[in-house]
């Protein structure tokens, strides 16, 4: 298999088949982000021919396991959404004709590759089995989003993701809780909770904002342009977002970056997870919290 640099995927994309169909990110200028520091050009594209490849081999390897049925693709790189249609299409005809049993492919999208399909590709793309998608909004918040250089806005949220709705195509999003800083986590979320609140995201998953010395944030903050949450902030954050939130959605914390994980159906267990962020704010201590965040060395 064809892959380059770390592989990185959400926690429930575990048991799919990771398809390497682009590395790195078209957009690599979000300051908190250090994903893919460790590769030496920005963002490229997988060559069909070494995507191919990997599907043949693939399939011997699936069929080697008696019992053992892939129905799931999740191509692989910071946002292989971003590809054109044509491209897009032709990686799902590669995929058919190898794996025939093969019911839906994902992967993670910027709000921004979205934009690029018209109403008719999105159906079409949704017709030819992409299918939760992941996207880290990060958040709602107008003012981070412009400080980190995300490159859209909430509006632009609501907009794309509208769309997808439209056109069947499910998705998640990834918060990112501790991106508007000391003093904004509270308002972020509720900025937050009110687009989600307009939206079907069938999952939101929090990850906790950790900063690396090689982050162009990590330098905003050396030249006192912004400053950190505490640890305990962050929880109130989280649990802002969460007693917010209004829709049907799974409500998850999965990811290294989070010292308690958790998930949960919305609004069915709104009170049960409310409690269980009480406890953490109220009992863990800023302390232990600021010693895990420490510990977390690489997500």
């Amino acid at each position: 298999m064809h892959y380059t640099g770390t592989i990185w995927r959400p926690p429930y994309e575990a048991s799919s088949l990771l398809l390497e169909a682009t590395a790195g990110c078209t957009h690599h200028r979000c300051k908190f982000c250090t994903l893919y520091a460790d590769l030496p050009f920005s963002f490229k594209m997988s060559p069909i021919e070494d995507i191919e490849s990997d599907l043949k081999e693939a399939r011997h390897l699936y069929r080697s396991l008696p019992g053992r049925r892939i129905s799931r693709t999740f191509l692989t790189g910071a946002n292989p959404f971003v590809l054109q249609y044509d491209r897009l299409m032709k990686i799902a005809e590669r995929i058919r004709a190898q794996l025939p049993e093969m019911e839906s492919i994902g992967c993670f999208a910027r709000i921004t590759d979205i934009s690029l399909k018209t109403d008719g590709q999105l159906t079409n793309l949704h017709k030819a089995g992409y299918d939760g998608l992941t996207i880290g909004i990060e958040t709602a918040d107008d003012e981070a989003l412009r400080f980190m250089d995300k490159g859209y806005r909430a509006a632009d949220i609501l907009e794309q993701c509208g769309r997808l709705d439209r056109a069947g195509i499910r998705y998640s999003f990834f918060y990112l809780t501790g991106i508007s800083g000391a003093g904004r986590g509270e308002a972020g979320a509720k900025a937050t909770a009110a687009v989600c609140n307009q939206l079907h995201p069938a999952l939101i998953g929090a990850n906790m904002l950790t900063i690396y010395p090689y982050s162009e944030l990590y330098q905003e903050i050396r030249r006192g342009n912004w400053t950190e949450e505490s640890e305990t902030e962050k929880y109130r954050e989280v649990r802002t977002l969460a007693e917010n939130l209004k829709i049907h959605t799974v409500f998850a914390a999965l990811g290294a970056s989070n010292a308690f994980q958790m998930q949960v159906e919305l609004p069915k267990d709104q009170e049960k997870l409310l409690d269980f962020l009480d406890d953490v704010i109220e009992n863990v201590g800023e302390d232990r919290l600021r010693r895990y965040r420490e510990s977390v060395h690489h997500l």
